[in-house]
């Protein structure tokens, strides 16, 4: 099979994976004149990111779930589905770009021309060995309005679908309440205190805080503070003041 598209379920009733999803994608490749493939892979995605995501706040780490989806799902799972199918590319919308590089000897991943937009850094952990086997048609592309412009050309209906920033699938953000209606993890109020030990404030939860947080901290002090670290074992959120810099 030289050409296909295919989409991934991974978490019904995510921003990602529902009815107009598939649709949306169905009728693109329809657009394209190239076969479509939807396959589920919801227990896959259970196991390797939303586990991952649940063990990381658990254990007082945030998680950064696309990097984890991009390294099992999109080019892990995905990848070894596209060589079944006959296809030796996996193509994706991200903005990034690939290139061989001289210097060392090898496929390498770089920055996109999007400025902003780009996306190389949450696909740092895509195995090395597919690197020459992704293409990247948005890498030269500035901004998302000249997309916009060709799809609209092709008369393609996604040309004016809204961007998708949340966690896919926490559509609406509220990554506390998924992690209490989900895990083991409930509010469990303790101290806010500073790296002498001093007691500051009080929290609902370590999960509600992130290292260098500064807003939203609950504290009232002379100076801006940031999350420094927690202490599990005592409850505790470790914050400080900015160093200065003489």
């Amino acid at each position: 099979m030289e050409l296909s598209g295919t989409t991934l379920e991974l978490f019904a009733g995510s921003s990602c994976c529902n009815k107009d999803t598939y649709i949306d994608a169905k009728n693109v490749c329809k657009s394209l004149e190239i076969p479509h493939f939807t396959y589920d892979y919801k227990e896959e995605f259970r196991n390797h990111i939303i586990n991952d995501f649940i063990n990381c706040y658990a254990n007082s780490i945030t998680p950064n779930p696309c990097i984890e989806c991009n390294k099992y799902m999109k080019f892990g799972i995905m990848y070894e589905k596209a060589k079944e199918l006959g296809c030796k590319y996996i193509a994706t919308g991200h903005y990034a770009k690939t290139e061989y590089s001289k210097e060392y000897k090898m496929w390498v991943l770089k920055k996109s021309n999007a400025g902003a937009k780009d996306q190389s850094y949450v696909l740092w952990s895509i195995p090395k060995e597919i690197i020459e086997y992704v293409l990247f048609p948005l890498a030269d592309f500035e901004s998302k309005d000249e997309i916009r412009k060709i799809a609209s050309e092709n008369n393609l209906k996604t040309a004016n679908k809204p961007d998708s920033e949340d966690i896919c699938f926490i559509p609406d953000g509220n990554y506390k309440k998924f992690l209490e209606e989900n895990s083991d993890i409930k509010p469990k109020a303790g101290n806010i205190v500073n790296s002498k030990g001093e007691i500051l404030g009080k929290h609902s939860g370590l999960y509600n805080y992130t290292i260098g947080q500064r807003k939203g901290l609950g504290v009232s002090y002379k100076e801006p503070l940031f999350v420094l670290g927690f202490n599990k074992e005592k409850n505790e959120v470790i914050v400080r003041r900015r160093k200065r810099v003489i």
